[in-house]
């Protein structure tokens, strides 16, 4: 072969060498570009959160109102000294102890009394005697009236003595059952069934008629005085029902006994007197749970109404204002406004701002953002949950992706 047919040869082949290697960077050129375009479209197609779904569900919901209020004792006894100027001997009941009608409180020295009683027995039976005298005088001067034996003077002085001695008698009777009843004082009783809630005796002091020793709640029963706007106050009636809540956090029931008549002129709230009608729980009282004095809580129940509410993890707070996330059929969430209203359990009502078909994020909603993508997921069996959700709630929309 010629040098010449060889070097064309030569040139030929590294032209078609150049014209391959030229291909294969085109070609790798272009599915780099692919691939650099792809990446965009597989990152915004990536859902920001896995999500589970609920709804909102409709039913009747209690209509409460809620105010404050103290604790009080229905009604106090004040126990005083009945006796005047008698030593308190002994103290037999204290503050908080329960005591029975007629249960002894206290008891005072009762010589000084004892002694006044023995003279009233004498002083009684003294006139006794002279009576017995008169009358047997007033008899025999009757007999001879009118025989002329004694004078008319001397007849009517007789009958005049026997009337005399009878109310001497009658006056000494009574000095006796005076000093019987200073006796009975002597010992101090209690008036009702109660609790003690003072007790400003002293052993040893000389108390003067009147003076308070004990204080005394009638019958263990208390009250809660609640106050209420004058503006609310014509929604409450009397036997309305009530829920109040101790500081401690017992629950006890209550019924409105009385709504007052009349608004505070600097507060303008009037009070509603609830009388509490059940213990807190099994085998104690109201007043294990309450004491006058305590401040509580409660709220009045005024009927119901139809409400449209959802769980309260599907609700988030943003900038002072409520918003829920719902899920399109696209699986992108919007943000929708809404309007909140009463608390029940684990739900919020929602008073404006959805429809009852809006799909809604059921939790994680402050992770997202308007226009976000998600993942729906079938809510968890009822035994990996934690807790069970209550009964009144809706279930969580199922769909898988």
């Amino acid at each position: 072969m010629k040098p010449i047919q060889i070097k064309t040869l030569t040139l030929g082949l590294m032209a078609a060498i150049a014209v391959l290697l030229a291909g294969l960077g085109l070609l790798a050129s272009s599915r780099s570009s692919a691939a650099d375009a792809a990446k965009p479209a597989a990152a915004a197609a990536k859902p920001a959160l896995t999500v589970t779904l609920t709804q909102a569900q409709a039913g009747n919901w209690p209509i409460r109102l809620a105010a404050n209020g103290s604790i009080a004792a229905w009604q106090e006894a004040s126990v005083a000294a009945e006796a005047n100027g008698l030593r308190v001997q002994e103290l037999l009941a204290s503050v908080g102890d329960a005591v029975q009608r007629g249960q002894v409180l206290a008891s005072f020295a009762p010589e000084t009394v004892q002694a006044d009683v023995a003279l009233a027995k004498a002083t009684l039976a003294e006139a006794g005697a002279n009576a017995a005298e008169a009358a047997a005088n007033a008899e025999r001067a009757r007999a001879v009236q009118g025989s002329g034996a004694l004078s008319a003077q001397q007849i009517s002085q007789y009958l005049t003595q026997d009337l005399t001695a009878r109310a001497r008698v009658a006056s000494a009777q009574a000095q006796l059952d005076s000093q019987l009843l200073r006796l009975k004082h002597t010992r101090l009783l209690a008036p009702d069934v109660g609790i003690i809630s003072l007790r400003s005796a002293m052993v040893g002091t000389v108390a003067a008629a009147g003076t308070e020793m004990f204080r005394l709640i009638r019958q263990s029963r208390l009250e809660w005085r609640a106050e209420v706007t004058s503006s609310e106050l014509g929604r409450i009636t009397a036997g309305t029902a009530v829920r109040v809540t101790a500081p401690g956090g017992a629950q006890l029931k209550g019924r409105v006994r009385l709504v007052s008549p009349t608004v505070d002129a600097l507060t303008r709230n009037g009070l509603v007197y609830v009388d509490l009608i059940s213990p807190p729980a099994a085998g104690k009282t109201v007043a294990d749970a309450l004491k006058p004095g305590m401040f509580a809580r409660g709220e009045f129940e005024l009927g119901q109404s139809r409400a449209l509410a959802v769980l309260q993890t599907a609700v988030l707070v943003r900038d002072g204002f409520s918003y829920v996330m719902r899920v399109g059929s696209d699986n992108r969430v919007s943000q929708l406004k809404v309007q909140t209203g009463r608390v029940l359990g684990d739900r919020v009502e929602i008073v404006s701002g959805l429809k009852p078909e809006d799909r809604l994020v059921a939790s994680g909603a402050s992770f997202l953002s308007d226009g976000d993508g998600v993942r729906v997921v079938a809510a968890a069996p009822e035994f990996l949950k934690e807790k069970s959700p209550p009964a009144h709630a809706p279930p969580a929309l199922s769909a898988t992706q």
